[in-house]
């Protein structure tokens, strides 16, 4: 699992791109608070923090005409297999960006040399 840098969300390829929505749908759902290095940093902020990554995603897959459930743009919706959250104040709003404090200058690079060890190499924009 790994959430991609924030800066690279609109130029992953479709592979990336797709794989990231699913494991943000993983992570809001039943995955949720489950042990993984790569993304255990998640798990420290509000839920709301990965709606909001999350719904970057989906907003650059829909740019690129792909179907998105739309019940994911829903901030209590944790997926089929999972109850929703009761507490509408639990979800905070978040605005950030990046959304994670986490996805600075070195977790950028570290993407990218994960990215280029696939063959894929991205050119970030500004």
């Amino acid at each position: 699992m790994r959430l991609w840098h924030e800066k690279l969300i609109s130029s992953l390829p479709r592979q990336q791109l797709l794989g990231l929505h699913r494991e943000c749908c993983a992570l809001r759902g039943l995955f949720w608070g489950r042990k993984h290095k790569v993304v255990e940093y998640v798990f420290r902020y509000n839920p709301g923090y990965l709606v909001a990554y999350h719904t970057k995603v989906m907003k650059e897959m829909q740019k690129r005409g792909y179907r998105v459930d739309e019940t994911w743009f829903n901030p209590l919706y944790r997926g089929k297999r999972c109850n929703p959250y009761q507490d509408p104040d639990l979800i905070i709003t978040v605005k950030a960006c990046p959304v994670y404090s986490e996805h600075d200058d070195a977790y950028l690079q570290e993407c990218l040399d994960n990215l280029a060890r696939k063959g894929i190499e991205i050119q970030v924009r500004p």
